[in-house]
C-alpha cells in the first residue's frame, strides 16, 4: 500500500507539473503564431515604358534596339566588382529598386549598401526590400525597422520567425515552414539593370574580409530579362509567405536610421576600410554602363524561377525550378560541365549524372573538397554518391582551399571569382552553347525546399570560359577524384609540374573524417 501511494504521489505531482506548464507552452506556441497578412500595400515594378526615361534604360535603349529579343550579358567575377556593381546601380536608380537575398549581414558591405538604399530613397526611389528571415541576423532588426518607416522604403520578410530571439524556436514550433527558406538573390533598379548570381550580402562575398572568402559568380543584365527578374519579384512580394516587416519586428525607436547613416560614415572613414572603399571605386562596369561603353555578350536569356508558394510546400512539380531547367536546357548531347560549392545529387541525381555519362556525355563536376567546404553535414551527402558516380565516367573535381591575398585578383580562377577560401559559385554549361547562373545548388534542398532563380544564356562565348576552366584552372586548384582498382578513392593535386597522390581527404583531420562518415549514416541527405 506503501508503494501505491507513493506511485500516485508521483503521478500526482507530474500532472501538476504538466498543468502548470500547459499555460506557458501555450502561450509559447500562440506567440509563434504569425500575423495577418490581410490589407497589405500593393506595388508592381515598373512595365519598360515606365521605365523608358530613366537614365539606366536610356543608356542601353540604342544597343537593345541593335539586339531585339537578347540581353546584355556583363559576368561579375570579381567580388569588388560585384560589390561596386550593386551600389553603383543604387546610385544610378531613378524610380525603383527591388532586393531579394537569402543572407543580409550586419557588416561592412551589409552596412554600406542598407544606406546606399536609404540614400536612394531620400531622393525618391521606391525601394523594396525582401529579405529571407532565416538568413538575417536579429541585430538588424532595429536597422530594417527604421528602414522600414522611410516613406519610400517597404521591407518583407519571407517566411519569418514571430520569436525574435532565439530564432531557432521557430524551426520547433513551426519546422515545415521554417525549414523552407528563399534562396534567391537579385538586385534589380528601373526595372531595367538587374544582378542575379551566388552571391549573398555579406563581407565574405565581396572579398572584404581577412577570412574566409568565397569564389562565386553574377551576371549584371540589361534588356527583358531584367524586367523579367522584376516582373518575378512582385510575385515573391505579393506571396503568402512575404509578411510587412512592422508585423514581426519591434518599432523603431527615433533616430535608429541616423545611426545607419552614421555607421556607414565611420566604415567610410576608417582607415581599415580606406584601401576596400577605394578599390570598389576602381570598378566602373555600371558607370560604363551609363555611358553606353559596357561590353556585353548579347544573348537570348531566359529566366527560371521557383513558384513562390514552394516556400509553404504548395507548388506544383511543374513550376519547381529543376523541371523548368531540364525544358529550357534540354538534355546534354555532348557535355555538361558543372559547378556547385554544394553538391548531393541523391539518387535520382545520381541516376541522371550517370545515366549521361553511360551514354557518351562528358560530364565533368567541380565543387568543393572536404578542407574547403563550409559545411561538412552537406558534404557527406556528396561522398556517399562518389564511387557510383566514378565508376560510370562522371569526372569529379575537388576544389583546394584557396589562400590568395585578400583584394588580390586571381586571374587563373576566371569565372569562378576572386581568389578566396571556398567555391560558392552556381553555374553549369550545356554543350558549349548554353550556360546557366544563378542561387542554384545541385541538392534535395535546393530541389525540393527552398526557392531559387537563375538565368540560362545562350552563350557559346560564356560556355567556352567554363569549359576551359575545366581544362585549365580545375587541374591546377582542385583536385581530381579517381578510383583504383580495387574500388578505393584517391585524390590528384598538381601544382606546376609537380603531381601528388592522396589515399585519404586531403589536408584533413581524422576527426574530420569521421564526421563525415558520421552524417552519411544518418537520414538527413533530403534536408541537405
Amino acid at each position: 500500500m506503501q508503494r501505491l501511494h507513493e506511485v500516485r504521489f508521483i503521478r500526482s505531482r507530474r500532472n501538476a507539473r504538466l498543468a502548470a506548464a500547459l499555460p506557458l507552452i501555450a502561450a509559447l506556441l500562440a506567440g509563434c503564431a504569425l500575423p495577418p497578412r490581410d490589407n497589405r500595400t500593393q506595388s508592381v515594378a515598373l512595365t519598360p515604358a515606365d521605365a523608358q526615361s530613366t537614365p539606366l534604360a536610356k543608356s542601353v535603349a540604342d544597343r537593345l534596339a541593335r539586339h531585339p529579343g537578347q540581353s546584355g550579358i556583363d559576368p561579375l567575377a570579381d567580388a569588388r566588382a560585384a560589390f561596386a556593381a550593386r551600389m553603383d546601380l543604387a546610385g544610378a536608380a531613378q524610380r525603383t529598386l527591388d532586393v531579394q537575398y537569402y543572407i543580409w549581414r550586419n557588416d561592412l558591405t551589409g552596412t554600406l549598401l542598407l544606406e546606399a538604399l536609404h540614400e536612394a530613397a531620400d531622393r525618391g526611389v521606391r525601394v523594396r526590400l525582401l529579405l529571407d528571415d532565416n538568413g538575417i541576423p536579429s541585430s538588424l532588426d532595429s536597422t530594417l525597422a527604421a528602414l522600414d518607416a522611410h516613406p519610400d522604403i517597404e521591407v518583407r520578410l519571407f517566411n519569418p520567425f514571430v520569436v525574435r530571439r532565439p530564432k531557432m524556436l521557430g524551426f520547433i514550433t513551426d519546422f515545415s515552414r521554417a525549414n523552407r527558406r528563399m534562396h534567391n538573390k537579385s538586385f534589380t533598379a528601373d526595372s531595367t539593370a538587374t544582378i542575379v548570381g551566388g552571391r549573398n550580402i555579406g563581407d565574405e562575398y565581396f572579398d572584404a574580409t581577412d577570412g574566409v572568402v568565397f569564389a562565386d559568380l553574377d551576371v549584371l543584365a540589361v534588356g527583358p530579362i531584367a524586367s523579367d527578374t522584376a516582373h518575378d519579384f512582385d510575385r515573391y512580394w505579393a506571396s503568402a509567405s512575404a509578411y510587412p516587416a512592422d508585423r514581426i519586428i519591434a518599432p523603431a525607436a527615433p533616430g535608429d536610421l541616423d545611426v545607419l547613416a552614421r555607421r556607414a560614415q565611420a566604415i567610410r572613414t576608417d582607415p581599415a576600410a580606406v584601401a576596400y572603399i577605394d578599390a570598389i571605386r576602381n570598378t566602373p562596369d555600371v558607370r560604363l554602363l551609363l555611358d553606353g561603353t559596357l561590353p556585353f555578350e548579347w544573348a537570348h536569356t531566359q529566366m527560371v524561377s521557383d513558384d513562390p508558394a514552394k516556400g509553404l510546400g504548395l507548388a506544383p512539380k511543374e513550376s519547381k525550378i529543376l523541371p523548368q531547367l531540364q525544358a529550357v536546357v534540354g538534355r546534354p548531347s555532348r557535355e555538361l560541365d558543372l559547378v556547385s560549392p554544394y553538391f548531393v545529387p541523391a539518387e535520382d541525381g545520381t541516376a541522371y549524372f550517370t545515366g549521361l555519362a553511360k551514354s557518351g556525355v562528358t560530364v565533368r563536376v567541380l565543387t568543393n573538397s572536404l578542407e574547403a567546404t563550409d559545411v561538412a553535414p552537406v558534404h557527406s551527402g556528396y561522398a556517399r554518391r562518389r564511387p557510383d558516380l566514378l565508376r560510370a565516367g562522371v569526372e569529379l573535381y575537388e576544389m583546394k582551399r584557396q589562400l590568395g591575398a585578400p583584394g588580390k585578383r586571381d586571374e587563373k580562377i576566371g569565372s569562378f571569382g576572386s581568389s578566396g577560401s571556398s567555391l560558392h559559385a552556381k553555374t553549369f554549361a550545356v554543350d558549349g552553347e548554353r550556360v546557366f547562373v544563378g542561387s542554384l545548388n545541385f541538392d534535395p534542398r535546393s530541389a525540393n525546399l527552398n526557392t531559387e532563380l537563375g538565368f540560362v544564356i545562350d552563350s557559346p562565348t560564356l560556355a567556352k570560359r567554363i569549359e576551359e576552366a575545366f581544362w585549365k584552372v580545375a587541374p591546377q586548384l582542385a583536385y581530381e577524384v579517381k578510383l583504383d582498382d580495387n574500388g578505393r578513392l584517391y585524390w590528384i593535386g598538381r601544382s606546376g609540374d609537380q603531381t601528388i597522390r592522396y589515399d585519404t581527404e586531403p589536408n584533413t583531420t581524422w576527426t574530420m573524417r569521421v564526421g563525415v562518415w558520421f552524417f552519411s549514416i544518418l537520414p538527413i541527405e533530403w534536408l541537405l
